[in-house]
């Protein structure tokens, strides 16, 4: 949930969506919005979802609803987004796959590889939910 406009700050939006239980993504400004606006629409209510805090903590999402706008979150470039439930990781939990898409520091809505992140995942939020 990183801006892609760098005069956008990471950890308000960040925080905005931890606070409010919301996944997304800012307004379309360059070629390959589109596209990361129909996977952010597209994801099944279920899906897992990462995120980390320009401090380092890192949270694991499940998408809970549809697509819809959020005018209010334009100041922190987050408007298009979906309802998501958090919860903080311990950075022992967090797998290697998502450190490995964290650690190349895209600002993309976009899928982690290789394909056992989710079943390492499903874990990690099996244990968090005990």
């Amino acid at each position: 949930m990183r801006s892609r406009q760098d005069d956008v700050g990471h950890a308000a939006s960040v925080e905005r969506a931890l606070r409010l239980g919301l996944v997304g993504m800012g307004e379309a400004t360059d070629e390959g919005a589109e596209r990361r606006l129909e996977r952010l629409a597209a994801a099944p209510v279920g899906a897992f979802v990462w995120t980390r805090h320009p401090d380092g903590r890192t949270f694991v999402g499940r998408i809970d609803g549809p697509w819809r706008e959020d005018p209010g979150g334009a100041e922190v470039d987050l408007v298009h987004v979906r309802e998501a439930t958090w919860a903080e990781v311990d950075p022992a939990l967090v797998p290697a796959a998502v450190e490995q898409t964290f650690a190349r520091g895209g600002r993309n809505f976009q899928q982690i590889h290789p394909g056992d992140v989710e079943a390492a995942t499903a874990r990690v939020w099996q244990r968090l939910s005990a």
